[in-house]
């Protein structure tokens, strides 16, 4: 016997299905279970999000490694990560801005460290040259 796929959704209106009814899968046994119950968000995923959920674990929750196994770009597989998670009915989080350096703050420390004699200007030209590099 073929067994398919759960259908998450109502074929006539699209709303959300809820369970009626389960089956044993012994088939010397077959007890049927009827009532109404409320699947869990990892069920209700389509077929799509679902597969990336479960390549998503088998890689040990490590997009990069999805990344090559997908053979997409990294912003794509953040992308389908963002896509079940809402699916999930979760929000993905924010990722804050890296901190951006203040150059005349740092270019002034080490001017301010030279007149103090911390250190050398041989030493306070080479961090100078380094900041200006790493613009």
């Amino acid at each position: 016997m073929r067994i398919y796929p759960m259908p998450t959704s109502c074929p006539a209106c699209g709303s959300r299905l809820r369970v009626s009814g389960l089956v044993c899968s012994n088939p010397h046994c077959r007890t049927e279970i009827k009532g109404e119950y409320e699947a869990n968000e990892f069920a209700l995923l389509p077929p799509e999000p679902l597969e990336f959920l479960r390549l998503y674990i088998k890689s040990g929750g490590n997009l990069k490694k999805v990344e090559s196994i997908l053979g997409v770009s990294y912003p794509t597989v953040r992308a389908r990560f963002k896509d079940m998670l809402y699916a999930l009915g979760y929000e993905m989080p924010e990722e804050p801005e890296p901190p951006q350096p203040d150059f005349a703050k740092e270019r002034s420390d080490i001017l301010s460290a030279l007149e103090r004699g911390e250190i050398t200007a041989e030493e306070a030209g080479a961090r100078l040259r380094a900041l200006k590099r790493g613009r």
